[in-house]
């Protein structure tokens, strides 16, 4: 999974005073990132989760305590952004790029190339860090 979940304030709303908003991604950070931040969303936007069909305006209602996210939008709208979505393309034709697009699951799922999944089990012989 990427680490590309940097995800700063924009600076129009820094200019006005505003020090902290709730940042939601399907990437992955590393104590790159400040406030509340919600990470690996899945099914990630690349794949035609919620995430591709938010539009400026819509309200995502979040409750941590019961660790749900939702778009508040009505079914039917949903359906007409997710008809007209389309996929990227696929970064390259061959490759690790090419069985990372097509391979790699979701991220709660484990972010694991679906082909090895059940296919291993070896412990780790010592410590590893």
């Amino acid at each position: 999974m990427p680490e590309v979940g940097n995800l700063p304030l924009p600076a129009k709303l820094l200019q006005r005073g505003i020090s902290d908003m709730v940042r939601i991604s399907d990437a992955r950070m590393s104590g790159t990132a400040y406030g509340t931040v919600v990470l690996h969303v899945a099914p990630e936007a690349a794949s035609g989760g919620s995430l591709a069909l938010v539009e400026n305006g819509d309200v995502i209602d979040l409750n941590v305590g019961e660790r749900r996210l939702h778009l508040d939008v009505s079914e039917a709208e949903i359906e007409r952004r997710h008809a007209m979505w389309h996929p990227p393309a696929p970064p390259a034709d061959r490759g690790y790029y090419k069985l990372y697009y097509e391979h790699v699951m979701q991220a709660d799922r484990g972010v694991d190339l679906d082909f090895l999944v059940g296919g291993s089990g070896v412990g780790v012989p010592r410590e590893s860090h």
